[in-house]
């Protein structure tokens, strides 16, 4: 795997790419970084160039002195594979992730071979009246004697599976390096006018999501029928962590669709 970083309108981002051939952009959740598709980066660099970056503000990426936003983390994205003179791509996105990618695919979609929308939540009008009054999902207040982290860790633990403490492990750490502003992610996603841009995408579109995302799960047959052609498909004993509990099934998933546009193409 190769490591580099890339200059944008917002600052530098920070990408780590593997294999060659087609371009594959890979959007983490928040407050992850590139290290959410570790596993999954040399499974797709088998046949594609994959990219995983961290997304402006998260990771080694820089945080930009502007409110942050969907619109502002897609610039990041635009401007990364503009730098690298990747005139069509593919997208990954990861709940926001995943988001960020709808943004991305409505503001150049000309440019978009193919999309892969994971437990992403359709954020509408609804949405955004349901979450206006729900607690923040990573904020947490530092304390002298670290039980923070304590904190920061039960809170995410209900969605993570048990036997696996190496993932939360994972996501702790990349939280610490965003901790003064971990919530504002989750903040920007929940103002995206989602149902104002997921229209104008027109790649091929798969919606994936762990069967134990009840986070996202619902909101799969909402996606669908917002883009036009797209269709969807469900991992079996995975959830919310897909991305790094599951990345064989994760992978294969992708690759299948990926390598079925190509056929067709």
């Amino acid at each position: 795997m190769k490591r580099g970083y890339a200059d944008t309108r917002h600052g530098q981002v920070h990408y780590v790419e593997h294999g060659d051939g087609h371009p594959v952009v890979m959007l983490h959740q928040t407050p992850r970084s590139w290290d959410e598709y570790r596993d999954v980066l040399p499974l797709v660099g088998r046949d594609f160039r994959a990219i995983a970056m961290d997304t402006l503000g998260f990771g080694a990426s820089a945080r930009p002195e502007c409110d942050w936003s969907v619109e502002v983390f897609a610039e990041g994205v635009i401007d990364l594979v503009s730098e690298l003179g990747l005139e069509h791509f593919s997208l990954i996105g990861h709940h926001t992730g995943g988001v960020v990618a709808v943004e991305v695919a409505a503001t150049v979609p000309e440019r978009i071979e193919s999309l892969v929308l994971s437990g992403m939540p359709f954020v509408d009008a609804d949405r955004r009246r349901i979450v206006a009054d729900r607690p923040p999902i990573d904020l947490v207040e530092p304390r002298p004697d670290g039980s923070h982290l304590t904190e920061l860790w039960a809170n995410r633990a209900p969605y993570y599976p048990a036997d696996r403490p190496d993932l939360l492990d994972r996501l702790v750490r990349d939280a610490l390096s965003v901790l003064d502003r971990v919530e504002e992610g989750h903040e920007a996603v929940n103002r995206y006018r989602m149902e104002d841009r997921i229209g104008l995408i027109t790649g091929r579109t798969l919606a994936m999501c762990g069967e134990l995302d009840y986070f996202s799960l619902p909101d799969l047959p909402k996606i669908v029928d917002a883009i036009p052609g797209a269709r969807s498909t469900v991992l079996v004993g995975t959830g919310v962590p897909a991305i790094d509990h599951r990345p064989g099934l994760v992978a294969a998933t992708v690759e299948s669709f990926l390598l079925e546009g190509a056929l067709h193409a």
